[in-house]
């Protein structure tokens, strides 16, 4: 019913979930098909001082579970012919990787394609009974401090979560090992190990940036590569037929 202008919706989570605030749930149902989790198993030979660094600011690629194999993280479908996009940490080293798509009951194999160590990013592909929808990419240039986002992932292997929070700054270097990031978009969007990868989108759903990492164990500190920074080294896929 109405009281002059302002509209009182009943209680109930049907009605409540299609309130016009809850923004962020039709954003979620749109986006959330072309969002994957990834399980890379590997064997890590690098020294103690870069395992400890990793572990800093890469947590998921250690085990978070003595009796567990592999590491967890996240991508997104970039081609409808199974290219998906994540970190290069992680399936760093990997000697297998699969892919859990939403929809698909069982986990798929998938094969990198390309990567690059230095930038953080590489393309994997899986093999598909259907057509998969890629997200839309947006910029990263026109975003605002302040402005509302999503991170979407899978971290400690929980699928499909969804956290919410803002662009908390921009243009922030790091530098971790050989691997140099520019102007990183930095939120308090809760990343946790298993959200590498994933991508951080706006709320028309589209991509600006990638969940690559965060400093730990400090809270709602995270940061994205800005799809900016991504897009001319993905382009060729993105072009495929």
């Amino acid at each position: 019913m109405s009281r002059g202008k302002l509209r009182v919706y009943r209680g109930g989570t049907q009605i409540a979930s299609m309130h016009p605030a809850n923004v962020f749930v039709s954003v979620f149902r749109r986006i959330k098909k072309s969002i994957v989790s990834i399980e890379a198993d590997r064997s890590l030979t690098t020294g103690s001082l870069q395992r400890n660094l990793f572990d800093f600011l890469f947590p998921e690629t250690h085990d978070f579970q003595a009796n567990r194999e592999g590491q967890f993280g996240s991508g997104f479908v970039i081609h409808p012919k199974g290219y998906i996009l994540t970190n290069e940490h992680v399936i760093h080293q990997a000697s297998r990787i699969r892919v859990k798509v939403e929809g698909i009951k069982h986990p798929l194999p998938a094969t990198p394609i390309w990567a690059d160590e230095r930038k953080d990013l590489a393309v994997i592909r899986i093999p598909l009974p259907h057509p998969l929808k890629p997200l839309p990419l947006g910029t990263s240039a026109n975003t605002q401090v302040g402005e509302w986002v999503l991170a979407v992932g899978n971290p400690y292997g929980l699928e499909q979560t969804v956290t919410v929070g803002v662009i908390s700054g921009k243009n922030r270097p790091l530098r971790v090992g050989n691997r140099s990031y520019e102007n990183v978009v930095q939120t308090d969007a809760a990343i946790n190990p298993g959200n590498s990868g994933g991508p951080l989108v706006n709320i028309l759903g589209e991509v600006i940036g990638i969940n690559t990492l965060i400093i730990y164990p400090s809270q709602c500190i995270g940061f994205a590569i800005p799809i900016e920074d991504v897009r001319p080294h993905i382009q060729r896929f993105l072009a495929r037929p």
